[in-house]
């Protein structure tokens, strides 16, 4: 019988073998991981938790709230609170920081979540899920505790701790990187555990699959529609081979499904809205799904540069994405580059 592997036993061995892994990290993971199967549990209750529908009340970014996105809110929220391992945290929910109440010695991280993604489809049934990103806190002064501000989190995605997304469907599992590849787990609901089930992801570099919102395509910017009409093309095109399309309108379920076969998986700017850049949040979704991506071998563009490079400037700064199998990233990536080249 093959020994089975435990998140903590996981992130003791990686702390271990990569000495890189405090502590204070370690054990922020188990409570984010902890927070997951309390978020878990509601969303498998679903009508008879009475957890469905709206709220009827609005986030920061002027979108209905679903019941379970509130309620995903407060449990991490909650949990963190209490863990003593944070200094503040920041969710696509909240308007702005949330501090963490000095019970304990200051925490030296800065926790960020997307609460429940693709809530559009929480009452139709269709997987969902959780994203999170941690950042080291700056300190300029090791003797000294600093109060956390906003700008403490406004730092470029490779500067991640740690990311990882927990999707609720059939199974419930928890992706998680700490900077040295990629590891899956599967929550055993009869133990109440999570054992590792898949290590050293790898997303192959070429694919067959696209993800994308096809009813946006009268909206989009030449690079994508271009790539688009290619793939659809199929094997009488400049392709050569048909292409499969694939759209749940969640993304943590988009980016699993790329995660465990290949794909590519874009949500671009398009000119219903010019001027903004996209429609993903760059702290919440967009940074740690390209982390993840990144350390399973795949490319996460916002058309033209890495995400992980792009500055933020604000706390719900959104972006366009564009990331999952390697060569075809770079395809679209490349189609951007030729469009914005000016003509010889």
């Amino acid at each position: 019988m093959t020994k089975r592997v435990s998140l903590t036993q996981y992130l003791v061995e990686q702390q271990r073998e990569h000495g890189q892994i405090p502590a204070q990290l370690r054990l922020l993971i188990e409570v984010v991981a902890r927070a997951c199967k309390r978020i878990a549990i509601s969303v498998n209750k679903g009508a008879l938790g009475e957890v469905l529908g709206s709220a009827g009340s609005e986030n920061v970014q002027g979108e209905v709230q679903k019941k379970l996105d509130i309620i995903s809110n407060e449990v991490l929220i909650e949990a963190n609170e209490w863990g003593g391992h944070l200094a503040a945290m920041a969710s696509e929910e909240m308007d702005s920081i949330h501090v963490v109440p000095n019970r304990y010695p200051q925490g030296e991280y800065l926790l960020m979540f997307d609460p429940l993604d693709g809530s559009s489809n929480i009452d139709v049934n269709v997987s969902i899920g959780t994203i999170f990103s941690v950042l080291k806190k700056p300190n300029d002064d090791p003797n000294v505790i600093e109060p956390v501000s906003e700008a403490d989190f406004l730092q470029p995605g490779h500067q991640q701790a740690a990311a990882g997304y927990c999707v609720y469907g059939p199974q419930t599992t928890l992706v998680l990187t700490v900077g040295h590849g990629v590891a899956m787990f599967t929550l055993d609901r009869e133990q109440g555990s999570w054992v590792l089930t898949t290590d050293k992801v790898e997303i192959p570099a070429d694919t067959k699959e696209f993800a994308i919102n096809m009813s946006n395509m009268r909206h989009w910017a030449p690079p994508v529609s271009r790539y688009i009409s290619e793939c659809l093309a199929g094997k009488e095109g400049v392709r050569g081979k048909d292409f499969n399309m694939r759209w749940v309108a969640s993304m943590v379920a988009d980016v699993h499904r790329i995660m465990t076969r290949g794909g590519i998986f874009m949500y671009p700017w398009d000119k219903r809205e010019p001027t903004k850049p996209g429609k993903l949040r760059l702290m919440y979704e967009a940074n740690p799904m390209a982390f993840l991506i990144e350390q399973a071998g795949g490319m996460a563009t916002n058309g033209t540069e890495r995400i992980m490079d792009l500055p933020p400037t604000k706390l719900h700064e959104r972006v366009s994405v564009i990331l999952g199998s390697k060569n075809e990233v770079q395809r679209v990536t490349d189609y951007h580059k030729e469009a914005a080249t000016p003509a010889a």
